[in-house]
């Protein structure tokens, strides 16, 4: 195994823990009865992009980008 292709595996090792880790921080998705009423439109709500979690779901995004292109990498043996 070529020196690149160690560091892509690790690369992806990383990412995959990291990803992993990032999804299980995240809040789940159902509000119950409150999103059905309206009662999930909050401060919160509407400014999901700067808070904690929308933080969450940008950096999930991009490990998964990161991911599939490691993985893609990966799996043409270039190297």
């Amino acid at each position: 195994m070529s020196a690149l292709r160690w560091i892509f595996t690790i690369a992806i090792i990383i990412v995959s823990i990291v990803m992993t880790v990032v999804i299980l921080m995240q809040e789940g998705r159902s509000q119950g009865l409150g999103a059905i009423s309206g009662a999930a439109e909050t401060y919160w709500g509407k400014n999901k992009g700067r808070s904690m979690e929308g933080f969450l779901t940008k950096f999930t995004t991009g490990l998964v980008i990161a991911f599939f292109i490691i993985a893609i990498l990966l799996n043409m043996n270039l190297f």
